[in-house]
């Protein structure tokens, strides 16, 4: 019900709808939890290089390209995924970014850290090690993903100290997207070898449509954010001009 006067109108406090303590926690949780399920796959995998490294049992069969004996890269990179996909995924929940902004802000400076240790070491893991599967358009790809991973980390940093928040969000979806290929890449991969086979170019198109779907997610997100701001801030700047004519 709405009550109409002159130049305004005002929504009766009985039609109003209060969002339920439950769906608040629950739409807090969400998005984190989904994020965390679809990186389960590779922190497990990771995990799981990280004892053999440390002399346990080989539980999952050795590439070429991870046959260095040097594992400090490798290791250094499989840890800082695993912190950079499970605790940046609590980054997008609207709920912890409200109600506990000082959280957000000291875990959003340390996953910059660890975001460009990650781009970094992923770029070092691709030009040093020797080619897996999937030739030269799979180690472009790669190539592109860490610095593109480590450009969007970059100009989100430079769009908060501008304090342009948006362009800020914006920035680290896209940053967070890119460090997420792998647990795309189990779909992709898994379904790609099935029903196209495991050549090179097959491997490479398999794994970069990973990252391709990750960005165009991502893209779409922030579009979507942009489109349901513009109304808002047209009724605000409406609000703000009835307000200086009265």
């Amino acid at each position: 019900m709405s009550l109409t006067r002159p130049g305004r109108t005002i929504t009766s406090p009985s039609r109003a709808r209060p969002v339920s303590r439950r769906a608040r926690r629950g739409s807090t949780w969400l998005v984190p939890a989904a994020l965390v399920a679809l990186a389960f796959v590779p922190v497990l995998a990771g995990s799981s290089r990280l004892v053999e490294q440390a002399g346990g049992p080989q539980l999952l069969p050795l590439p070429a390209r991870l046959d260095d004996p040097s594992p400090v890269p490798l290791v250094v990179h499989i840890v800082s995924v695993i912190v950079y996909a499970v605790l940046g995924a609590f980054q997008f929940s609207a709920g912890i970014r409200r109600r506990r902004i000082g959280w957000h802000r000291a875990a959003g400076r340390l996953l910059v850290v660890v975001g460009l240790v990650v781009a970094m070491s992923a770029l070092w893991l691709t030009l040093v090690f020797p080619r897996s599967s999937g030739g030269d358009l799979l180690h472009v790809f790669r190539l592109l993903a860490a610095s593109g991973m480590a450009a969007s980390l970059v100009l989100g940093v430079a769009a908060v100290v501008r304090r342009d928040v948006p362009r800020h969000r914006a920035w680290m979806i896209r940053a967070y997207a890119l460090a997420l290929g792998a647990g795309t890449q189990v779909l992709t991969v898994g379904l790609g070898e099935v029903v196209f086979g495991d050549s090179d170019l097959d491997v490479a198109l398999q794994q970069g449509a990973a990252w391709a779907i990750n960005l165009a997610v991502a893209e779409w997100l922030i579009r979507r954010r942009t489109t349901r701001r513009r109304p808002a801030r047209r009724a605000a700047l409406e609000a703000a001009v009835r307000a200086a004519s009265t």
